[in-house]
């Protein structure tokens, strides 16, 4: 028996909302409604998809992939959208493109101007969000584009269905209160006070990496995510930091000093989009294309 793809939308709503009764209000129908589609599905299928408890509803191996299978649905659905705007000839519609503040101000800022130049059928709409929240909507189809950092010793790997676009790769960077000394070597660092960063940030796993080549444990004190805060921490002579080239190139607080110090490495920022077929969309590639443009005119020297 053949299984009915609307059934997989409601699957896939279960394990997003993560019960029955919260798919229910998700998709705007009675739970007992849900219920007879899972139960359906299942019987289509010959397989068990959901184990029911009492803290939600969980899927099954069997119902990952079928879930799995619908968001690869659902990606293709929202592609072909934009690919029947663009029968016309004239590249058009609306990219949403969710990153965070730096590679808003440094790259997608600049962008909107030549979008709007090379591609007036092209409408874009820019989301600053968290990391995280950005790929849970480029998953649901909600973003086109989202901006990551990654420093250079991160895991590349890439999740089915997406691909990512390395748009530039910019130098770390010592930022330290002007009262002390500039380092000149990695090692001059070893008895340093850092001005900690959010676990999960590249800039977190860019200071393990440089412990790691020190051989010793960094001291750190306070804690942040913008580097707007880690400026003015830096600046209250409370640690010194690594910071990415793009954040520092605004106004810098009186008292820091940057310093280029060797072995600090670099950070990348990475382009995610949609892979469900062997290129993005036009819209989608027409705006990659613009990013790459603005990101290679930067001066990160």
């Amino acid at each position: 028996m053949p299984t009915d793809p609307r059934r997989l939308a409601v699957l896939l709503a279960v394990h997003r909302a993560g019960g029955v009764n919260a798919a229910a209000d998700l998709l705007h129908v009675t739970p007992s409604a849900v219920s007879q589609q899972i139960t359906r599905l299942e019987a289509e299928e010959g397989v068990q998809v959901l184990v029911r408890g009492p803290r939600g509803a969980t899927l099954t191996r069997a119902g990952r992939i079928l879930a799995e299978s619908a968001e690869r649905i659902e990606a293709e659905l929202v592609d072909a959208r934009k690919a029947i705007a663009t029968l016309g000839g004239e590249v058009a519609g609306r990219v949403t493109i969710a990153a965070f503040q730096t590679a808003i101000r440094a790259v997608i800022g600049p962008a909107l101007a030549v979008v709007a130049e090379r591609y007036p059928g092209l409408e874009l709409a820019v989301e600053e969000r968290e990391p995280a929240e950005s790929l849970r909507r480029l998953r649901d189809g909600d973003a086109d584009i989202v901006l990551m950092e990654r420093d250079e010793d991160s895991d590349a790997t890439v999740p089915r269905g997406v691909r990512d676009t390395v748009l530039l790769e910019e130098p770390w960077r010592l930022v330290l209160p002007a009262s002390v000394a500039a380092p000149t070597q990695l090692a001059d660092l070893r008895d340093a006070t850092w001005v900690g960063s959010e676990p999960g940030t590249a800039a977190a796993r860019a200071l393990g990496r440089v412990a790691a080549t020190l051989g010793t444990r960094v001291r750190t004190r306070h804690q942040y995510y913008d580097f707007d805060v880690a400026l003015a921490l830096v600046a209250a002579g409370q640690g010194v930091a690594m910071l990415p080239a793009l954040a520092l190139q605004g106004d810098v607080p009186t008292g820091v000093s940057i310093v280029t110090v060797p072995g600090l490495g670099s950070r990348r920022l990475v382009a995610r989009h949609r892979a469900t077929r062997r290129e993005p969309g036009p819209a989608v590639a027409a705006v990659l294309d613009v990013l790459l443009d603005v990101a290679a005119e930067l001066e990160l020297a």
